[in-house]
């Protein structure tokens, strides 16, 4: 089968996604928004940059020590480009249709499948008759970018309506795909967005890794627009410092980030608190290893692949209350969610974390069996072939 690919090709799912797929044997071609080094298994790959791919900026900054006039104006423009992207975006979509369509006739896929719906999935939407569709929706493809202009609502009704198959990283976003456009009638499958979890992988590299000394607790998701409440996250340290001094808070993807180097210097917490760049996959499993508790304090969110590797690890969540994260967490019973809001109850939940041993125990073991059930890279990988054949099945 010859299966094209619309991703981020430097995207960590985006790999993932492609190393579940090997085992396969399909013919993967990648049309890569983002320029992006070459990607084992994958016979092409196609830069097609779109919605001015790079004016964003990254996640990761560099290593700096405090804000400066220029940090600040760095993260003004990055907001004033995630703005834009949002207005023209759709626009440089649409001047990619002849380019896209060329790239059709050359490879002539059985199945065309995006990642995401901006704006990946957008370009897929120009997909002609004849060749069956795929869209994938996570984190808040649904519940946060198609709402943010009437350009991008059009779109994502757009791409939704010609779209084949729906897969999402939650039941949510199939539930809510419907009030977008998509037909109920069509297929859709709810797995990780990442192609699931390695377990053996996971248990390999963090072999032989114990708690921190002192208590670690980590932050892995970076600063995302609209979605992250990292405000309610740095506010909540000085009160978990109240009762625990020496509890250290590890933050990834936020090395340099202004704005984390503001709430730093503002809570004078220099001494408890360590900004990381972007982590390797296995770096990042080691440092969920030797920590109580993970925090993901969010208002927009799929299901985050964070969240998954930490419930695989042994690592105590505790995330914002919302739809998505109730699909895998209990409160109380494998992880705590709090309001996204409320330093307070972030601060109260990531204390019960790490003075609750028996707790931490009880939903690591849960946890286990969810991803057992539910997210492990085999169950996945059958899934997924399933649901590619049932689209080819089906047709156009």
């Amino acid at each position: 089968m010859k299966l094209l690919l619309i991703a981020d090709g430097r995207s960590p799912i985006t790999r993932r996604w492609i190393k579940m797929l090997q085992p396969l044997g399909y013919a993967i071609y990648l049309a890569s928004t983002y320029s992006c080094s070459p990607i084992e298994g994958v016979r092409e790959i196609i830069e097609m940059p779109l919605a001015f791919a790079g004016m964003a900026g990254s996640q990761a900054g560099g290593a700096a020590k405090k804000t400066t006039r220029r940090t600040r104006m760095i993260a003004h423009l990055r907001s004033v480009a995630s703005d834009l992207r949002h207005w023209l975006g759709p626009w440089t979509v649409e001047r990619k249709e002849k380019e896209y369509l060329e790239l059709l006739a050359r490879i002539k896929p059985d199945l065309v499948h995006a990642l995401r719906i901006p704006y990946e999935g957008m370009l897929a939407g120009l997909t002609p008759s004849g060749i069956p569709v795929i869209l994938s929706t996570w984190g808040n493809d649904l519940t946060y970018h198609a709402e943010t202009t009437n350009a991008m609502a059009a779109s994502t009704r757009r791409a939704l309506l010609r779209a084949n198959g729906l897969m999402s990283d939650t039941q949510r976003d199939i539930r809510l795909a419907r009030s977008w456009s998509f037909n109920p009638a069509k297929p859709s499958l709810a797995v990780p967005g990442n192609g699931g979890i390695d377990l053996g992988e996971i248990e390999q590299a963090t072999r032989g890794i114990g708690l921190a000394v002192p208590w670690q607790v980590i932050n892995p998701r970076g600063f995302r627009s609209g979605s992250v409440r990292n405000d309610t996250f740095f506010k909540s340290i000085p009160q978990v410092l109240k009762r625990h001094p020496n509890t250290q808070f590890i933050c990834t993807w936020m090395a340099g980030q202004p704005e984390a180097l503001r709430w730093i210097e503002d809570l004078h917490i220099f001494d408890n608190v360590t900004l990381l760049p972007m982590l390797s996959q296995q770096e990042l499993w080691r440092e969920f290893a030797r920590s109580m508790v993970t925090v993901s304090v969010s208002v927009h969110d799929g299901t985050p692949n964070s969240l998954l590797e930490a419930m695989a690890v042994g690592c105590l969540p505790v995330c914002g209350d919302i739809e998505s994260i109730r699909e895998w967490i209990t409160n109380g019973e494998n992880g705590l969610l709090v309001d996204p809001a409320d330093p307070s109850a972030l601060a109260a939940a990531v204390l019960r974390g790490i003075e609750d041993e028996g707790l931490r125990r009880a939903a690591a073991n849960r946890n286990l069996e969810i991803v057992l059930a539910r997210a492990e890279v085999s169950a996945v990988r059958r899934q997924v072939a399933e649901f590619y054949a049932r689209i080819i099945e089906t047709g156009d």
